[in-house]
């Protein structure tokens, strides 16, 4: 199965397992998908995010298919939220995402790690916000922007 088709399954199957069970209106059971962009630091590399609306809140699963060459194990990734287009990010994040920081092994036969956040806003509110997903490696590890994502 091509690594891209494989991202997709698996970021939809994250949502489940990741956030709270669908409850309320169909405006509030809302799925994004956000694909993320590899930075200069982490070039070839591939991720997403999955957004799952949560009523007042929304889940975010990310599924990283890879991390610059020498990083550290276990993985740190820190997760944010910023105003803005990938090419022009606010001066600061919106929403940090990192009280835990430590990504999952996807398993053994595939490469990668995933990432199950909670940010206290909603989804409609980050869809019509202008706003960003951002993922970084650990300051040990540079420090780097890796990957990121415009929420639309």
């Amino acid at each position: 199965m091509p690594i891209k088709t494989w991202l997709l399954l698996a970021g939809v199957a994250l949502a489940g397992q990741g956030c709270a069970p669908w409850s309320g209106t169909p405006q509030e059971r809302q799925i994004l998908t956000v694909p993320l962009a590899a930075t200069i630091h982490n070039a070839g590399k591939i991720a997403q995010a999955t957004l799952v609306a949560e009523g007042e809140r929304t889940g975010i699963s990310f599924i990283i298919g890879g991390v610059p060459d020498g990083t550290s194990r276990p993985v740190h990734l820190y997760t944010f939220i910023y105003p803005g287009r990938c090419d022009r990010l606010g001066p600061a994040p919106a929403w940090e995402m990192n009280q835990i920081v430590l990504a999952d092994r996807l398993g053994r036969a595939q490469a990668g790690w995933r990432l199950s956040k909670r940010v206290e806003v909603p989804l409609e509110q980050l869809r019509n916000g202008g706003y960003s997903l951002l993922v970084r490696n650990s300051p040990a590890d540079g420090n780097w922007d890796l990957f990121c994502g415009e929420i639309e």
